[in-house]
């Protein structure tokens, strides 16, 4: 299995999209937005038109629909766990199974589709962000955005420094676990069958070398970065300027018409 594939969090792809171009600081403000109001929707208008956006997003940055949908797949399993809790625990309404104690009714089933949705809707969405935003631009639209803080001595380079680290590493873990479990399983190693005890036995193989190879490459990093004068954000100067376009205030008019329909909209 390809980790790689599987995982689309923490990947860029190189595109000339609408998207692409747009500032950091747009994707992050409008990111957080996003998060609201998918939690802000009650009603099926409200995630209709959510999905319609995602669509559209998902379009205009020219990434497959297919690759995002293979991101998923990490969290598949706790969508298919959120929508069996809400399905057994949530009555009211119609019901549309009855076997004993247990049954399906309708607000069970309405809760589990939203629910469901939310999640994924947020994953993907963060998945287009980084698919289409560098790392370098990651940190420097965090930093802007994080600025006012610095007046609380907040070390806000630093954060930003290690949110882009922390994000542009995942794919690079995520690489090196699928050639532990290749290496392990060209030794023998099962990692599909048997008790659980003993399959979580054999997760040991690929923990420890992962561990080790983490703090290697941060070893590695710190090294690299003090050999190059690294010192903080103090004094930084940065070769790419962030500046807004045309594309940011249509954006931002998107997401004032978003808010503006759901609310209307809104039970």
């Amino acid at each position: 299995m390809n980790f790689l594939q599987n995982f689309a969090i923490g990947q860029y792809v190189p595109r000339d999209s609408f998207v692409h171009r747009l500032d950091p600081r747009s994707k992050l403000l409008f990111l957080l937005f996003f998060t609201l109001l998918v939690f802000w929707a009650n009603n099926w208008f409200s995630y209709g038109l959510l999905l319609c956006f995602l669509f559209m997003v998902t379009a205009a940055s020219r990434i497959p629909g297919v690759y995002l949908l293979r991101g998923l797949k990490p969290v598949w399993f706790m969508l298919v766990i959120t929508v069996i809790l809400h399905l057994l625990i949530t009555k009211g309404g119609a019901v549309y199974v009855q076997w004993g104690w247990f049954s399906i009714e309708q607000a069970g089933v309405q809760q589990a589709i939203y629910m469901a949705f939310r999640l994924g809707a947020l994953v993907t969405m963060g998945a287009l962000l980084t698919l289409t935003t560098t790392p370098m631009d990651l940190t420097d639209g965090l930093e802007r955005l994080l600025a006012p803080l610095k007046r609380f001595n907040v070390p806000v380079h630093e954060l930003a420094l290690m949110l882009s680290i922390a994000m542009r590493f995942i794919p690079t873990l995520l690489e090196e676990t699928d050639k532990i479990i290749k290496a392990q399983k060209a030794r023998g190693v099962d990692f599909e069958t048997g008790p659980l005890i003993q399959r979580a036995k054999h997760m040991i193989p690929i923990v420890i070398p992962l561990f080790v190879g983490a703090f290697r490459r941060a070893e590695e990093l710190a090294l690299a970065m003090e050999a190059r004068g690294y010192r903080g954000g103090e004094g930084r100067t940065r070769l790419r300027q962030l500046h807004l376009s045309w594309r940011d205030t249509l954006l931002a008019g998107i997401a004032i018409l978003l808010g503006v329909l759901m609310g209307w909209w809104r039970e």
